[in-house]
């Protein structure tokens, strides 16, 4: 092929591959230890993914390497609630209100005993609590669903990390514990944290987040395969939790 025939690279591809390169060799922080599993993964493994609400993906490394999503599944699982119950029911057992607290803050509001946000773990185990199903399998296979619409794939769990999870997540007990004792979650508490357990431990790589997010972007329609995840109407409540409420503390910091 002639040099005159090759296809222009786009601007954007030529800023994520630079920032590859100028980022790929730092090895500083530390993985993850608090679910034992997660201190298993190659802190090596680095990718950049960016993809349009119309459909365009840039991507430079290891962008289709498999973790698992964790607190990224909050915001999807915060749609699918409030699809299956409507938002006076949802806004009943969860606020809105940013906590100024770590992710596992043992605090719910003084007054109700509602979590603060959908976004923070007692939000999220409140929130899974309500995804609607006729048994706990039925539960997951619509989570997993939902997920898999939005990344445009089938999505499935990491067995490996849901086990250890579940084996070693003594606070997040305590926290569906004190939502039971608040009345936040109707039955027994094993059951929606179990759920939880198993949504945090969902595959997904690089690629599936991108899309993910493009189809939120996109009113809730994935950008490729033209499938709804969300109905349009929720597309902004699920946004403006994540805007308010989705940074963890330091996230903003600069050294």
């Amino acid at each position: 092929m002639r040099v005159s025939d090759a296809q222009p690279v786009s601007p954007i591809q030529r800023y994520l591959d630079d920032l590859h390169r100028r980022h790929a060799a730092h090895r500083e922080g530390q993985l993850a230890t608090y679910i034992p599993e997660l201190a298993r993964a190659d802190p090596s493994h680095f990718g950049i993914c960016l993809a349009t609400s119309d459909g365009h993906v840039y991507e430079v490394g290891d962008t289709r390497v498999p973790f698992t999503i964790q607190s990224i599944s909050k915001p999807f699982a915060y749609g699918l609630a409030l699809g299956d119950r409507g938002r006076k029911h949802v806004l009943a057992k969860v606020g809105v209100e940013p906590s100024g607290e770590a992710f596992n803050s043992i605090r719910l509001s003084a007054d109700s005993g509602r979590p603060l946000n959908p976004m923070v773990n007692a939000g999220a185990i409140a929130t899974t609590s309500l995804v609607a199903g006729d048994s706990p399998g039925d539960r997951l296979h619509r989570l997993l669903a939902t997920l898999s619409l939005y990344a445009g794939r089938p999505l499935e769990l990491d067995l490996a990390v849901y086990r250890s999870e579940r084996e070693t997540g003594h606070r997040n007990r305590a926290i569906a514990h004190l939502l039971r004792n608040f009345s936040i979650l109707d039955d027994d508490p094993e059951g929606p944290l179990d759920l939880y357990f198993q949504q945090c431990s969902i595959a997904v790589t690089c690629l599936d987040l991108s899309l993910m997010a493009a189809t939120l972007a996109n009113g809730g329609v994935h950008p490729l395969t033209r499938e709804r995840a969300i109905r349009g109407e929720l597309v902004s409540s699920v946004l403006s939790v994540m805007t308010t409420c989705g940074m963890y503390d330091y996230a903003g910091e600069c050294t």
